[in-house]
């Protein structure tokens, strides 16, 4: 690992670079309160979305190139080896996160556009296996939801099941026009609802949902209580979910709106998740 990158890592810093490797990142993650060992499928920054909060520099729009599987699985061996049997927890992890959560397909864009996704968890499983990965540390992927009826993807989450897997499904509003404002795509909520309908039946699933104010302003009421209106929709229709991840902003946006967005404070969402925990999910927050 290049000495330029060891320094000590924090929950401010989810730089994709930091190993110094073209596929694999370590972050401290608030969320998952201990080290996440990140694949980075989209090294170049495009997505199928454009999230107004999206800490890509230089995001565009697209599908990531075609994944070199051998030099994926030589980054992610070497550093799974290296946090499981190596210096690298003691030498870059902050004492209160020197544990080793889950391993995490996210990154610099949709990771389940890669055509090779399926292919991606089995060799995941895999490495699991090799290197002797505990079964507690978890495998999630980290996911806006909108390719979920594509057959390898599903296949590739039926597999992440037996994982000790996890889908964290983005629902950052629900209403068409929110979804246009903050995540940039025309994907309307009866098709949100379907995918993660999908996804909740392969595989233990969370919504995850980013809350910030734009122009100093919390998410309107008639947008709070649309969130509300689909998550008790979900309830009804009986969806396996986990709970809800309500989260804030920690990390400065690249996008053009960046500065009209800012964090809000906790006791807000406390008192959102409040509004959330009676319909009989469980809720984390994180700010």
């Amino acid at each position: 690992m290049p000495e330029s990158r060891r320094g000590r890592l924090t929950v401010a810093d989810h730089d994709r670079g930091s190993a110094g490797l073209t596929y694999v990142y370590p972050v401290v993650s608030r969320r998952a309160g201990g080290v996440s060992v990140g694949i980075n499928l989209n090294v170049n920054n495009a997505c199928n979305w454009r999230c107004i909060y999206c800490q890509v520099p230089g995001l565009v729009r697209g599908a990531p190139p075609p994944v070199d599987l051998a030099r994926l699985e030589s980054e992610l061996s070497g550093f799974l080896n290296d946090v499981l049997h190596g210096d690298f927890l003691a030498t870059r992890v902050p004492v209160e996160a020197r544990r080793l959560n889950d391993i995490a397909l996210s990154g610099n864009g949709e990771p389940t556009s890669a055509r090779e996704f399926d292919s991606v968890v089995d060799l995941v499983a895999k490495l699991r296996q090799q290197i002797g990965v505990p079964a507690e540390v978890k495998t999630i992927l980290i996911t806006n939801g909108s390719l979920m009826r594509r057959a390898g993807v599903q296949a590739g989450i039926r597999k992440l099941a037996a994982l000790s897997g996890e889908v964290w499904f983005k629902v950052d509003r629900a209403t068409s026009s929110g979804l246009r404002k903050v995540n940039n795509t025309r994907t309307d909520v009866a098709r949100m609802h379907a995918n993660l309908e999908i996804a909740a039946h392969l595989c233990p699933t969370w919504i995850q949902t980013c809350v910030f104010a734009i122009d100093g302003a919390p998410p309107e009421d008639a947008e709070q209580q649309s969130y509300l209106d689909f998550l008790r929709q979900c309830v009804a229709a009986r969806l396996p979910l986990k709970g809800v991840f309500l989260y804030g902003l920690a990390r400065q946006s690249f996008q053009p709106e960046a500065k009209r967005l800012s964090a809000l404070p906790f006791a807000w969402l406390d008192a959102f998740a409040e509004k959330i925990r009676p319909l009989g999910l469980e809720v984390k927050v994180a700010p």
